[in-house]
């Protein structure tokens, strides 16, 4: 042999940082080290310690038995505190740092708290939340991207927590987008208690059966069958196929109410979500999208969500997600031992906990700037239309000149905490039942009638009946109610809709027999 080794043996007790080091976990930061650009990264992370005297003093101290410094460790020329990697007090380097984790796909554009707890499972340095808070507040991606959301009239009523992952799920469309590979719609599904979620990049124009086709292929797989599905009232999920298909499955279709789409509101806040992470990263190429669907998936499901206090990869695996930009801990903490002895039955129960409070919470925030508005059987109310719903309203031009309110017209029945069904004219081609926000009250005793605006007819919620194509009965409570299923204009017959026939007789009075 060349070389000549000289093997000594030391105990355990003595021999503390190779113990420590063979129970290293790999975590975030360690492949970081690989690519040249975090090598050079991490050289210059480096250079802060010896231009930061309060990081210096610390290092000369680290080693000394006597006058250690809690929390601080040096392992691998790494300078950490409590396992995360420690910045000096060099502005730059920081915002090199926060730029990395906020503006590139791993962090997606995200808002303050996400952007910080990323950052923070990784480095420490003096002031983090505070500078994370100023740089996403400035960032002019966000500021030209994302949403302004305010609240609206109506108390929030939260939905039932599912009891287990993927009972209950919520699907919408997200639509508009230039095609790419031949695609230009995303259907969105998520799970109601987990939070998971697929993002399923799909092909226009698309009917119920090739959606419930794409649900098989891509979410049954691997989820099963929900108990509950909530979407909107798209003709896609009040289609015949698709009510079929998941009635024969013993699944319930639970829909939103006319104008009022927030009853799925965890889908229409994700679909936001995923429209600004690609307006993010294909602003200049728009018909790249879909090369970043699945990297906003895994963004999505990976990133710590306020209502369940953790990822929905964890929620739903009962681990953390594998990190591509992997970290090496000087120390395994508390907070990974007690998650490792969390029983999958407590961490559902957990999750539970926190949609529970989250729902409180938002429900507390949401109503201080909303009214408990609260109408009964036989009241005259007016009905405020949305304004994309009066384009064709008849000798008006302009919408904004356009009447806000129509009616004034009767409540018959109160749906639910904050939806109320309205005795509309027969000709009205629009739903009968609307949230308490589209409704006013009328004080004084109608003695005059405005009829609801004539809706555009590619209107999905006004479409105009064509043919009959199937007549059944169906048991309601203790009551047998007629449906007839109905070909709507504009629509394939497999597109069709069950239909109460005393409703349609009501609205439809020369098409029904």
């Amino acid at each position: 042999m060349q070389f000549h080794f000289e093997i000594e043996y030391k105990k355990g007790r003595e021999n503390k940082a190779a113990d420590l080091l063979s129970r290293v976990q790999l975590g975030e930061v360690s492949v970081m080290m690989i690519t040249p650009v975090v090598t050079e990264l991490f050289e210059k992370i480096k250079k802060t310690w010896e231009t930061d005297p309060v990081l210096q003093e610390i290092l000369t101290k680290i080693n000394d038995p006597n006058d250690g410094v809690k929390g601080f460790s040096f392992i691998n020329q790494q300078l950490r505190k409590k396992g995360k990697l420690v910045v000096g007090n060099d502005s730059s380097v920081q915002q090199e740092i926060i730029q990395i984790w906020h503006e590139k796909p791993v962090g997606g554009h995200f808002g303050i708290e996400n952007t910080y707890k990323r950052i923070s499972s990784l480095f420490y340095w003096k002031g983090l939340k505070e500078e994370v808070t100023k740089y996403v507040r400035q960032c002019a991606t966000c500021q030209r991207s994302k949403y302004d959301s305010s609240a609206y009239p109506g108390l929030l009523q939260p939905l039932k927590i599912p009891s287990t992952a993927w009972s209950s799920i919520s699907m919408d469309f997200i639509d508009g987008l230039p095609k790419s590979k031949g695609k230009s719609t995303i259907l969105v599904v998520v799970d109601r208690l987990t939070k998971y979620g697929h993002f399923l990049a799909i092909s226009h124009p698309y009917t119920a059966a090739s959606v419930a086709q794409l649900f098989l292929d891509q979410v049954y797989k691997l989820h099963g069958m929900p108990e509950n599905i909530i979407s909107d009232r798209d003709p896609i999920f009040m289609s015949k196929v698709w009510q079929d298909l998941f009635s024969m499955q013993g699944v319930t279709l639970s829909t939103s109410t006319a104008y009022h789409p927030q009853t799925d509101g965890q889908t229409e806040v994700l679909n936001r979500t995923v429209e600004t992470f690609l307006r993010c990263f294909c602003c200049d190429s728009q018909k790249n999208w879909a090369s970043y669907l699945s990297l906003a998936e895994w963004w999505y499901n990976t990133t710590f969500h306020s209502a369940i206090q953790t990822t929905p990869y964890e929620a739903l695996y009962g681990r953390p997600p594998p990190i591509h930009i992997p970290y090496v801990p000087g120390e395994a903490s508390e907070e990974e031992v007690d998650r490792s002895l969390i029983t999958k039955d407590f961490k559902v129960q957990l999750l539970k906990f926190h949609i529970s409070r989250a729902q409180q919470r938002m429900a507390s925030l949401a109503n201080q700037h909303r009214t408990d508005r609260q109408f009964s059987e036989g009241d005259w109310v007016y009905l405020k239309i949305q304004p994309y719903r009066q384009l064709s309203i008849s000798n008006k031009s302009f919408s904004k000149l356009s009447t806000k309110y129509y009616g004034p017209y009767q409540i018959l029945q109160k749906v639910g905490p904050v939806a109320y069904k309205l005795l509309l004219p027969p000709q009205a081609a629009i739903h009968h039942t609307f949230h308490v926000s589209q409704l006013k009250p009328c004080y004084a005793v109608p003695t005059s009638f405005n009829q609801p605006p004539t809706i555009n007819i590619a209107d999905p919620q006004c479409m105009q009946p064509q043919e009959i194509l199937e007549r059944r009965m169906i048991k309601r409570g203790n009551k047998a109610v007629p449906q007839v299923l109905v070909q709507w204009s504009q629509l394939s017959k497999e597109d069709a809709t069950w239909e109460d026939y005393n409703s349609m007789k009501l609205r439809f009075p020369d098409f029904i027999p």
